[in-house]
């Protein structure tokens, strides 16, 4: 029989996996694959599952090497930061007696009182009906149920234990908002078949907030050209010495960066969001720059934009986009914006109706630099023009606002030596 002492030294020997805090934001996160199973030997550095988070996905390295001897959040789980989700430890070593499962939010029998998937799975034998029944449902889950005012009850749930999911709840979602006559499966086109793809995490948040948006704000798009000839002949000039002395390239959006943070200075209005009844104006700017990936948009947040330099906006940027492609940027780095710059010039794009980011006010679009004729002190030049489109929400910024905002962003622009104070 093994002594006191010995016993301890075995159970230290145990190591517990919990859900990393990727930023001070982050209160959750849902496991999108483990790369081990049960049973399993793993070593230390090497990933061994996925979280994905509101924006972000990344792969989590095992703490310890040993045998993965216990997962106790299975896959799609939304587990809060902190919580114990697995047990490594050696083949033959004894585990901790109170080892839990993932957490899982109780609804109220009040408000779920029909949930025929619960009682099938109720391996008690519970009756259906009475005040101890229950529906299990992920937080993340419950919270889009709620926003869309979908019944929970009703709706089914294919999670272990009968737990409704988020994928049950974006299904009865897409369910509830199809036309009538619409919920017949389309048949497949002759000569081919249908490929179906479910969509990554990424693409559902990204289709959750955008139709947030467009369902709670009341979106007015703004449009202005600007003459970047001059912003050109500076970007020109200091471009290849900005390079030499600080390691990068001062890009037109890193120019139109500049010019957003001086005129939000000028126009706090746009750099604000709506809570309730009230405004809540933020006195720092932070501005989320959209970076395109092979996963979809992802906005990195430049923190306090308003006092840094163009170069340190460039450089900000630089970094900021290489983490979000290489799949290293936190929870914290996209989030807690209050302005957003969107870019769709490189692909050729002159106007579009950018969606605002919620809980944003206002959202930038930026077009395509073209060369085209234009009257100058008389005389027909040819100059080189950028679109502006900026969307805000008409319930918290007018017209002539949002007007005096690009007025402000097109004058600096057009006279760049303001960028540069």
């Amino acid at each position: 029989m093994a002594s006191n002492s010995t016993v301890k030294e075995m159970v230290l020997m145990v190591t517990e996996v919990i859900m990393p805090r990727l930023g001070l934001l982050m209160k959750q996160g849902t496991i999108g694959k483990w790369f081990k199973k049960e049973g399993e030997p793993v070593e230390k550095g090497e990933p061994l599952f996925e979280v994905e988070a509101e924006k972000i996905t990344k792969k989590i390295e095992a703490p310890e090497s040993g045998v993965l001897r216990k997962i106790l959040a299975p896959e799609k789980a939304t587990v809060p930061v902190l919580q114990r989700i697995a047990v490594i430890a050696l083949s033959d070593e004894p585990l901790p007696p109170d080892l839990g499962s993932t957490v899982q939010v109780v609804v109220p029998a009040a408000v779920a009182t029909t949930n025929a998937s619960l009682t099938a799975n109720n391996a008690s034998g519970e009756a259906a009906s009475g005040p101890r029944q229950r529906v299990i449902i992920t937080p993340v889950a419950r919270k889009i149920a709620e926003e869309n005012k979908l019944d929970i009850s009703r709706i089914k749930g294919t999670g272990p234990g009968g737990r409704v999911t988020r994928e049950d709840v974006l299904k009865a979602v897409e369910e509830a908002t199809k036309p009538a006559g619409a919920h017949a499966e389309p048949s497949a086109p002759r000569g081919g078949g249908v490929e179906v793809k479910p969509m990554t995490y990424l693409r559902k948040m990204i289709a959750e907030r955008m139709l947030q948006s467009q369902q709670g704000t009341a979106h007015v798009t703004l449009n202005m050209t600007v003459d970047m000839t001059e912003a050109s002949r500076l970007r020109g000039t200091i471009l290849d010495e900005v390079e030499k002395a600080h390691g990068v390239r001062i890009s037109f959006n890193d120019m139109v960066a500049r010019a957003v943070t001086r005129s939000l200075k000028d126009n706090p209005l746009l750099n604000s969001a709506l809570e309730g009844d009230s405004m809540k104006m933020s006195s720092a700017v932070h501005l989320g720059v959209a970076v395109a990936t092979d996963q979809g948009l992802m906005v990195p947040v430049i923190r306090d934009a308003d006092k840094m330099t163009m170069v340190e906006l460039a450089s900000a940027s630089k970094t900021l986009a290489e983490k979000v492609r290489a799949g290293a940027v936190s929870v914290d780095e996209v989030t807690g914006s209050t302005f957003t710059v969107t870019n769709l010039g490189m692909f050729g794009v002159e106007t579009f109706t950018p969606i605002i980011n919620p809980p944003e006010a206002a959202i930038l679009g930026v077009g395509a630099i073209r060369e085209a004729p234009a009257f100058v002190e008389g005389q027909i030049v040819v100059r080189m023009l950028m679109p502006l489109s900026l969307t805000v929400d008409h319930r918290i910024v007018d017209g002539d606002v949002g007007a005096r905002f690009l007025q402000r962003v097109k004058q600096i622009l057009e006279k760049p030596h303001l960028l540069l104070i």
